[in-house]
């Protein structure tokens, strides 16, 4: 009886914990868990759920958002610190916290009555982690009620452990075994963390620690397979890496699996302290690798020397640690195989944004020299898209049947006996489709039957490549009925085609945007004389050829049933577009309308390279810019100085104008006077100075004018 009221009790107090604390919730790892925790109601994981009350959490999302806020009465309040004050905040957490004091920490951490550390991200959180530790210890005795103190870390500090069984190696290692651990060398702080934190929590009745080791985690947005998952999707590499020989076990977990590890601590306060989070299958580097390859990518892996993958740019030494070890956990989670479509759903629809990943599918038709494939390459260019054009994809096609039927050297020895009969039965209908194309080609003077370039297209967009990032469709297909067999399902029924309705048509492979190209014959006549021989040569631009060509369009597209009606009447409708009234040569206008028609590219955007192009080339814009602005500078200056030259020389020459016209004024309002002191003031004055000289009195002055006003002729 003592032992259920026990029981009772702690149920009862773990119900009322709410307040968590995460750290760095703008990384992966934890913006993931605390989203996850966020949306569960604390002791919620200590009910038993019915098959009803799923059925009714399925209905959640359809009730208003009032309804929703009273379900999510209960949840645990997520707070937490960020790297820095430029990351955005989390909408599930109600707090965050970037660049603030140990001492402000410590007040947050005290107010939260659970603290989660995760350190299997970034290693620096460590030492912060194991103060956080030591800090909450000393205020233990403050405490008002229990707190739980939850570290997150990693099995590689398991990584280096001695096999329980030498002559096994294949004995899975338990949460028992933890005091046998050795880490690897790099993760050294994180066992140190792991026994600090374990130590603190022995006998603490008001403060309860636990360390869960946490695999390789997966799954959500991120994860360090992510870098595979690209690798994959952008198709550029014939097969997938795996460093070593691959048979290396890695164990994983799913992202939201750990936070479900976490809930269940939070929820049930185990005895047990110590605690694994691993997937329960024994995955190798090579199953999932190959996984992603075939659900995501070409297909094939290649194997690679191990000192390859410090090569890798996207992967650090800690993302290699963790690739590279070789390890054999028990639990009790499914793997990542064996959900590899919920992983890539996930990957898929919640990277970013929902729509970054989906393809961008487009169909360019339109008459001969209307312009489709030069459109078609700067729109693959643009997008980053698979450019298909038929002939390629008939040579390509026939090209792989010959390289199947061709004889191989079986010498190894290593394949499987399955995989050798399944290889007899490709290499059998290979021989019968290639001998099929053939005959088809004999009768019909070199061209091939719709039935296998309908074939052979559709396999070519149904292509891993073409569903990742997605197509052009230059120029096909070019009628109704060849548009119909090409994109309708493979389980079409005839009763839907007799009713008169509109076959279902397969979505994997249906294009998003039709363009629908055209231009009067005129115009198109013009544009193919004006090729140069060069371009004609080979081609059906001949002047009979052409004519013949755009003869047989405008024919197929003169019917009811035309490449166009189909799309119109599965709602894809066309682009229209008449090229021959931009009247650019270069179809830049047109380009530059479809792209905005299209919208934004839908991808990873630039690589590293690319960003170091467009960066380059900014930097050559920024300075071609600044030397034209400077020249512009030095011309205004230069014209302006010349201008103000020109202004000084023309008013130094006006100024001299003004001298002369005021001394030739002066000149002559100045001869009236002369001529009257020459007259009445000169001799006079000159008898005074010849007195003046003879007397020689003592003061001249006084007597030269006594002398004048004497013998002043007015006077007299």
């Amino acid at each position: 009886m003592g032992d259920e009221e026990d029981a009772a009790g702690r149920t009862e107090k773990v119900i009322r914990i709410q307040r968590v604390f995460l750290n760095l919730l703008d990384s992966y790892s934890s913006r993931n868990i605390g989203k996850y925790l966020s949306n569960c109601v604390a002791g919620a994981s200590l009910e038993e759920i019915t098959e009803e009350e799923e059925e009714e959490d399925e209905t959640k999302s359809g009730l208003p958002e009032a309804a929703l806020a009273k379900l999510k009465e209960g949840t645990f309040q997520i707070v937490g610190t960020l790297s820095s004050p430029e990351c955005p905040r989390p909408d599930f957490a109600i707090e965050t916290y970037s660049n603030i004091s140990r001492e402000d920490l410590l007040l947050r951490l005290l107010e939260c009555d659970v603290v989660v550390y995760n350190i299997t991200e970034n290693a620096h959180q460590v030492e912060e982690a194991m103060w956080a530790i030591s800090a909450l210890n000393e205020e233990v005795v403050h405490f008002d009620k229990r707190k739980l103190f939850i570290l997150l870390s990693t099995v590689m500090t398991w990584a280096r452990s001695k096999p329980l069984d030498p002559d096994d190696n294949e004995v899975p290692f338990t949460e028992e075994d933890y005091r046998r651990r050795k880490p690897h060398p790099n993760f050294m702080d994180h066992i140190n963390a792991e026994k600090m934190v374990l130590k603190f929590g022995k006998n603490a009745k008001k403060i309860i620690t636990y360390v869960v080791a946490a695999g390789l985690q997966y799954g959500a947005e991120g994860g360090i397979l992510h870098t595979f998952f690209k690798m994959a999707w952008l198709g550029d590499m014939p097969a997938l890496p795996v460093f070593g020989d691959g048979t290396n076990v890695i164990p994983a977990i799913h992202v939201h699996d750990l936070a479900g590890v976490i809930q269940n601590v939070i929820d049930h306060v185990p005895k047990i302290h110590y605690l694994v989070g691993v997937d329960e299958s024994v995955q190798t580097l090579e199953d999932i690798v190959k996984c992603i390859s075939k659900s995501t990518g070409p297909g094939k892996i290649q194997k690679l020397p191990r000192e390859n993958a410090s090569l890798t740019k996207e992967l650090t030494q800690d993302s290699l640690d963790h690739l590279l070890v070789n390890l054999r956990m028990e639990a009790a989670q499914t793997g990542f195989v064996e959900n590899i479509n919920n992983i890539l759903r996930e990957y898929k629809a919640r990277y970013m944004f929902p729509i970054l990943f989906q393809p961008i599918k487009i169909c360019i038709l339109g008459p001969p020299a209307v312009g489709k494939s030069s459109i078609a390459a700067e729109l693959a260019k643009h997008y980053k898209l698979h450019h298909i054009k038929l002939k390629d994809v008939i040579s390509e096609a026939i090209a792989k049947l010959e390289a199947i039927v061709a004889p191989k050297d079986t010498t190894d020895g290593e394949e499987e006996e399955g995989e050798e009969e399944e290889e007899e039965e490709n290499v059998e209908d290979a021989q019968e489709l290639l001998d099929g194309i053939k005959e088809s080609m004999e009768q019909n003077a070199g061209r091939i039957e719709d039935q296998y370039v309908i074939r052979f297209m559709k396999e070519k967009l149904k292509s891993m490549p073409c569903r990742n990032q997605g197509y052009i469709l230059d120029g096909f297909p070019k009628t109704y009925d060849q548009a119909k067999d090409l994109f309708s399902q493979e389980d079409e029924e005839e009763e839907e085609e007799v009713r008169g309705k509109v076959s279902p048509y397969d979505k994997l492979i249906i294009p998003e945007f039709v363009c629908a190209l055209d231009a009067s014959d005129e115009f198109l006549k013009e544009r193919v004389i004006n090729l140069p021989e060069t371009v004609v040569a080979g081609t059906h631009y001949s002047q009979d050829g052409f004519l013949r060509v755009l003869s047989n369009y405008r024919d197929l597209n003169t019917e009811d049933e035309t490449v166009f009606n189909y799309f119109d009447e599965i709602e894809i409708h066309p682009i229209h577009m008449d090229v021959g009234k931009l009247e650019d040569a270069q179809n830049r206008l047109a380009i530059k309308q479809l792209i905005k028609e299209i919208g934004e590219p839908r991808n990873y955007g630039l690589t590293d390279e690319e960003k170091a192009e467009e960066e380059r080339k900014a930097a050559e814009e920024c300075l071609a810019r600044e030397a034209a602005a400077e020249a512009e500078r030095e011309h205004n200056e230069a014209v302006e100085m010349a201008e103000k030259v020109a202004r000084w020389e023309e008013w130094n020459k006006r100024l001299e104008e003004v001298k002369r016209e005021e001394r030739e004024l002066l000149e002559a309002q100045s001869i009236p006077l002369r001529n009257y002191l020459m007259t009445y003031v000169m001799p006079t004055l000159m008898q005074g100075l010849n007195e003046c000289c003879k007397v020689r009195p003592e003061d001249p002055i006084d007597f030269l004018a006594e002398y004048l006003f004497k013998n002043n002729p007015e006077t007299q």
